[in-house]
């Protein structure tokens, strides 16, 4: 397959070519999200910036973002459901679960449960998350604790 645009050049994407190693780093990632441990999740991230969502962010202020969701929801937990690798790319499907335990964009705690989709697809180089694009639906999280 080959592809181009004006940010990547044409290529062809062996859909082989780290697969294995991608999914390991992924898996080891995950942990670190899952257990919250920010300063571990810092460590994926380009130095000195990952574009998020097209937007230029040092591994600091993409960690720093977590720590409002989980001071509000101190059990929230992704569960991988898909992962695909495709040349230096990783698309990932998530199920994301927390307990309302503390405000959360200006709602008190409720004590509910909130389940979402979360999509993300991530780019690597030299090993590094250098580009993350992330969808979650913040709305149904809303809806969820009201």
């Amino acid at each position: 397959m080959t592809f181009e645009n004006e940010r990547f050049p044409a290529q062809t994407i062996d859909r082989t070519k780290n697969g294995d190693e991608y999914r390991e780093l992924y898996a080891s990632y995950l942990q670190h999200c899952n257990a919250h441990n920010f300063e571990a999740m810092r460590s994926f991230y380009s130095s000195p910036t990952v574009r998020i969502n097209d937007e230029p962010w040092t591994p600091e202020k993409v960690t720093e973002q977590f720590a409002p969701l989980v001071s509000a929801f101190p059990d929230w937990h992704w569960e991988m459901r898909n992962l695909a690798v495709d040349g230096d790319f990783l698309a990932l499907h998530f199920k994301v679960s927390g307990t309302h335990r503390g405000a959360f964009q200006g709602v008190e705690a409720t004590g509910r449960s909130v389940n979402v989709s979360q999509f993300t697809l991530y780019h690597v180089v030299d090993g590094k998350f250098a580009e993350v694009w992330d969808l979650v639906d913040m709305k149904a999280i809303l809806e969820q604790i009201m």
